[in-house]
């Protein structure tokens, strides 16, 4: 990783932490989701960066994909446990964190703290060529010690330009890969916890959808709206309202370009029994001298 590129991920980093913090004061009861995800979004343009996915506000037993519509009357209920995930990119080059907090409660204390360990020892262990498969054996065994499940089939990410998973998966649990993490190498590392059995599942359509393909198609209207869609976003993730904002009818037509397989969408994932999820995440580049968080 040359000097210009790791200033891009520290400074995407800087700025998505500088938000995350901001961003968490408005979890309270009675906020809209729809005012926070805004919010976070607006700050980070304002900070220099471009937001590399829609925030997401996953709630309770939901635990990703889940970001507001662009008329979402939804509001932030006492006891509630919110994940509120975010991203920012520095040309391409991107920083994903997240925190999980409980609205005015202190019940989930305990599952919180889960992630966040399993989230600190595994930054702790980090250097130049460790396996991913250890990272997932000390997020397991931190969040079982706890009492509760990891989720297996989440996982941390690697990163790279415009690419938000970018082929190397770091587990949640103990697993066979191979994969290392060697210098130059930018990964999220995400540990989830929860009170159910550990596995997620979603077939209901979320709000996020990612560009596919670029493609002419016989709708003039509709094939400016992919042009726009790869100039503004690239291949990332970008959410119905972000194109509501310049785009009449944005639900009907994403709809249009679903169908014809120009853009997919993320699932909302939900804990297949109904468990409480928590999740904690940091952004680190690797060097040879070892791992540099970037979204501290």
């Amino acid at each position: 990783m040359d000097d210009i590129t790791k200033s891009k991920y520290l400074k995407a980093g800087k700025i998505a932490s500088q938000v995350r913090s901001e961003a968490v004061e408005m979890l309270q009861e009675g906020n809209l989701l729809f005012d926070v995800a805004e919010f976070a979004e607006s700050e980070i343009r304002k900070l220099g960066a471009k937001p590399a996915f829609p925030v997401n506000l996953a709630i309770d037993t939901i635990a990703a994909h889940y970001t507001p519509h662009s008329d979402d009357p939804l509001t932030f209920q006492a006891g509630q446990i919110v994940k509120l995930d975010l991203g920012a990119h520095v040309d391409g080059y991107i920083a994903d964190t997240a925190i999980t907090v409980e609205i005015g409660t202190n019940e989930w204390k305990s599952l919180i703290d889960a992630s966040a360990e399993a989230l600190e020892k595994a930054l702790d262990a980090l250097r130049p060529g460790i396996l991913v498969r250890d990272l997932g054996t000390i997020i397991e065994q931190v969040i079982r010690s706890k009492g509760f499940e990891p989720i297996c089939n989440l996982s941390g990410h690697s990163l790279e330009q415009y690419n938000l998973h970018a082929g190397i998966s770091v587990p949640n649990v103990s697993d066979t890969s191979s994969d290392d993490l060697k210098p130059g190498i930018a990964v999220a590392i995400e540990p989830f916890a929860t009170n159910g059995v550990g596995r997620v599942a979603g077939r209901k359509s979320g709000n996020i959808y990612k560009l596919l393909r670029l493609k002419e198609l016989a709708d003039p209207e509709l094939s400016q709206l992919v042009k726009d869609i790869h100039e503004e976003f690239n291949y990332l993730p970008f959410p119905e309202r972000w194109v509501a904002k310049q785009v009449d009818k944005s639900d009907k037509k994403l709809k249009k370009l679903l169908r014809q397989g120009i853009v997919a969408t993320y699932p909302i994932l939900s804990e297949v029994k109904g468990g409480i999820v928590s999740q904690m995440e940091h952004t680190i580049i690797m060097t040879s001298e070892g791992a540099i968080i970037t979204t501290k």
